[in-house]
């Protein structure tokens, strides 16, 4: 039988109700918002950029060596990677070279591209294609000639002027920003 007077008991329990009530009320820490920045093919793990990607009617491996990104400060991405198109005819594997998700609207050699998913290429006479997912060309720009790259690989993404990245397939890129 408990001995405390009733009104101690009742001062213990709304007390008691209080701290947990205040402790369970406090909104979760908002996540540290992280710098914008380029992504490496080592970033850029299949959490991101799904292995095998989904492209006019059949599955591709994607080349996690020859991928790459940007993370947004926002935490929004743009992701790119090569693709092993040996399925594809040979009219589709012309153009259909890399696979490319955007989270946020671009402007990709002076066009906007809406959020998606796409798969896109870098053509003969300094041509880029981006084609919807059922193989319709959605974005047509001109790509230039980086002369001054040292050591080109077969994709990557670096950072331009403030703002604004290039999208490069050995020496030919294109240039990209986040339209706001």
């Amino acid at each position: 039988m408990n001995t405390r007077p009733a009104h101690l008991m009742l001062s213990t329990a709304v007390l008691l109700l209080t701290a947990v009530s205040v402790s369970h009320s406090q909104a979760p820490a908002a996540p540290t918002p992280q710098p914008e920045a380029v992504l490496k093919p080592t970033e850029v793990t299949p959490k991101l950029l799904p292995e095998r990607v989904f492209f006019r009617g059949q599955s591709a491996p994607v080349q996690q060596r020859n991928s790459g990104g940007v993370r947004f400060a926002d935490g929004f991405f743009f992701l790119v990677g090569l693709v092993d198109n040996s399925g594809y005819s040979s009219s589709i594997r012309e153009k259909y070279q890399g696979y490319l998700i955007t989270e946020v609207p671009l402007e990709i050699a002076g066009q906007t591209l809406k959020p998606g998913a796409y798969g896109c290429g870098f053509l003969e006479g300094n041509k880029f294609v981006v084609m919807d997912l059922g193989a319709n060309d959605v974005l047509n720009g001109t790509s230039a000639k980086d002369a001054e790259m040292k050591r080109p690989v077969p994709l990557q993404v670096l950072a331009a002027d403030a703002g604004k990245y290039r999208l490069y397939h050995g020496r030919e890129y294109v240039e990209f920003q986040r339209v706001k």
